[in-house]
């Protein structure tokens, strides 16, 4: 093992941990901005999807231009962490409530796009041949958590929302003084002369297009679940106890965050196992079973509440059990200094597709209800996702991932 490695990986999962708060704020501050003022119709459905937004649109020029491997990952990240900061602080002098809001929360969202994709190059620089998914999955598992973590604060009754972006940009530049402090890992190779097309190399390399594609279909579902499943469990417990008020205390934000916050036990867990018995089959595995939930969701509505968060519990591991695998595998598959842009390219495609998901949910709960299968059709994604991975699987690209495990 590399000297100093444990200290460094823990200084990069801190720092994303850190960084990322600034995305993780909005969710947290959208209801205390909504009890101090009547918001616009769509407000706070525009605070959350501006975010992912910018983060799209900042991914795709970031893996156009390369950028996660023409330059030091550690000063990429942290410039973006400080920037990012700053942007969001600005919500501070900003009216509560007026669109200028919304557009900061885009702006925060392209700062993002040059923190978490180089992040996973970075720990992915000092992975050996064995620990490749279990460094990833720190990572992703850290930004798990910290997802989760605004559905506590709301069931604990909520911070004032200045409180809330203040410290996230405060939590930013701590960011970005972390991150200065590592070094990079040995398996770190310096990117070949500049093109923009190494960005499509993504869908040119065989085994990158099928790992990409087994994380649509993982992304596909994800987000929407994430976002959808807080409202899901609110009726729930509301059908079950008979009354509307029902699902409207605490009890719900408490469930969400349980659900949310255990996939960060999944993140590790797989990757523990994926670097034991091979990505593909952990992948497979966890969206065959995310899958059955998506369809199980519907039968389970308003049933008993113990009963419902068992299987939201058993849903949040494994609905993002698998994120970092397919990170991890494009790291295994790329062509030597081109993992950076390659990750990037690939969040890009998977973020852009989750706007897909998320909005469209409100139009299936409307149309067929939570107990009809609204959540049922996420279940293609994994589907599809579970078909690339065993082709990929099959292919001789395989040899090249977990040290040989596939």
């Amino acid at each position: 093992m590399p000297p100093g490695k444990p200290l460094i990986v823990v200084l990069i999962v801190a720092a994303q941990v850190l960084a990322l708060a600034l995305w993780f704020s909005g969710t947290a501050a959208g209801p205390a901005m909504a009890r101090e003022a009547e918001l616009p119709a769509g407000f706070l459905a525009w605070l959350t999807s501006a975010v992912q937004a910018g983060f799209v649109a900042g991914t795709l020029a970031s893996a156009g231009l390369g950028l996660p491997d023409r330059l030091d990952p550690r000063r990429l990240i942290a410039a973006a962490a400080l920037l990012g900061a700053a942007v969001n602080a600005l919500i501070l002098t900003l009216p509560v409530g007026h669109w200028s809001v919304v557009a900061a929360r885009a702006l925060t969202g392209a700062t993002l796009a040059c923190v978490y994709p180089p992040g996973m190059k970075l720990a992915a620089g000092w992975a050996d041949r064995n620990d490749t998914g279990l460094l990833v999955g720190l990572l992703v598992g850290g930004v798990t958590l910290g997802s989760a973590g605004p559905h506590l604060a709301n069931a604990l009754g909520g911070l004032d929302w200045r409180v809330t972006v203040a410290a996230a940009s405060a939590a930013a530049v701590a960011a970005a003084g972390l991150i200065l402090a590592v070094r990079l890992g040995p398996r770190h190779a310096p990117a070949p002369p500049f093109r923009p097309s190494h960005a499509f190399r993504l869908f040119r390399n065989r085994g990158t297009r099928l790992a990409t594609l087994g994380y649509l279909g993982h992304m596909w579902e994800l987000y929407a679940m994430w976002a959808w499943i807080g409202p899901y469990l609110s009726a729930s417990f509301a059908a079950w106890h008979g009354t509307p008020d029902a699902g409207a205390g605490p009890a719900a934000a408490f469930a969400t965050f349980a659900v949310m916050g255990s996939g960060a036990l999944g993140c590790i867990g797989a990757g523990l196992l994926a670097d034991r018995v091979g990505r593909t089959r952990v992948t497979i595995w966890a969206m065959a079973i995310s899958g059955t939930c998506c369809v199980l969701a519907g039968p389970a509505f308003g049933a008993h509440p113990v009963l419902v968060v068992a299987l939201g519990i058993i849903w949040g591991v494994t609905v993002v059990a698998d994120s970092a695998q397919f990170s991890a595998s494009v790291t295994e598959l790329a062509e030597p200094g081109l993992a950076g842009t390659m990750l990037t390219a690939q969040t890009s495609l998977g973020f852009a597709l989750t706007l897909v998901t998320i909005q469209a949910m409100p139009w299936l709960v409307a149309r067929l209800g939570w107990s009809g299968g609204a959540f049922a059709v996420l279940a293609v994604g994994p589907a599809l996702g579970c078909v690339a991975m065993a082709r990929l699987r099959a292919s001789p690209m395989a040899e090249r991932l977990a040290g040989g495990r596939g």
